[in-house]
């Protein structure tokens, strides 16, 4: 494996229960149904709502590109136990053009941020 690119991203996650109380569209817009059935279990969704969001903006970094290239919804960061990156329509588009084949993520946690580190892997 050969690394094609890294990114990190910090989200703040007092803003993301913000945003979702102002903007109750806002996990329809950004998240995949199986990240919001994830979230929602739990009585603070907005903690794992803001790791998810940080860890779509690293994998998008990762690629080279950022969010006004890729949809919210086509970067998918599972939940419970390691987590992994799936990808969809204009993230695997962005992915295949660049050789990535997988993704390496680590996700951190404070009272008040959600930080995520995202490396995309390609062939040798």
């Amino acid at each position: 494996m050969r690394i094609i690119g890294v990114g990190v991203d910090l989200a703040d996650i007092g803003r993301v229960a913000d945003v979702l109380e102002k903007y109750p569209r806002f996990a329809q817009r950004c998240f995949t149904e199986h990240e919001q059935e994830y979230a929602f279990r739990f009585a603070n969704p907005s903690r794992r709502l803001a790791a998810r969001f940080a860890g779509k903006e690293a994998v998008m970094k990762s690629m080279g590109t950022g969010w006004r290239r890729i949809r919210w919804t086509d970067v998918e960061i599972t939940g419970g136990g390691k987590p992994t990156v799936n990808i969809f329509g204009t993230a695997a588009a962005r992915a295949a053009m660049i050789g990535v084949i997988g993704f390496e993520v680590s996700i951190t946690h404070t009272d008040d941020q959600a930080m995520v580190f995202a490396i995309a892997l390609g062939e040798h």
